[in-house]
């Protein structure tokens, strides 16, 4: 969304020249409260990022080869169907309090503003229930320790495999 020149024409094309700055950044700002408001804007949206989103990703993938394991992040996995790519998923769970404290901060909104983006996404018990690997990320339970143990599970797979 920001470097790729067809897909930025594509954009403002359907959400305005507000769509990006002056400085050519993307107006997320602007674009939530366009979409966050109105799914049928929110599809539009997903349908001309995602096929980039995804072809970037296809071509990461091929450069990790060397890797044990790649790791792909998501927050619509299930949403696009991405995760139909993936061996296993991990999915990240928080109290949904501190969720919405967390976006507040991070992208400068009002709670309502997440709410209104938590609509559009699939629910918690959904996410949970597809899950392989479950990590909390609730401020006391170590992420760090929890990431190390699933790095351990991984490579035990890999080279089971091997």
């Amino acid at each position: 969304m920001q470097e790729d020149l067809v897909l930025k024409k594509q954009i403002r094309k359907a959400f305005g020249w507000d769509a990006y700055d002056e400085k050519e950044q993307l107006n997320r700002s602007y674009l939530a409260k366009i979409v966050f408001n109105n799914v049928e804007k929110l599809t539009i949206l997903n349908s001309l990022v995602h096929p980039y989103v995804f072809d970037d990703y296809r071509i990461w993938v091929q450069q990790q080869l060397d890797s044990p394991y790649s790791i792909k992040e998501a927050a619509l996995m299930f949403e696009t169907e991405s995760y139909k790519e993936s061996d296993k998923i991990i999915v990240v769970t928080a109290p949904i309090d501190m969720r919405i404290e967390r976006v507040v901060q991070r992208d400068n909104v009002k709670c309502d503003d997440v709410l209104k983006r938590m609509e559009n996404q699939m629910s918690d018990r959904e996410r949970l229930a597809r899950a392989d690997f479950v990590l909390k990320n609730d401020g006391k339970s170590s992420l760090i320790k929890q990431v190390l143990v699933l790095h351990n599970q991984f490579i035990e797979l890999v080279t089971s495999k091997e």
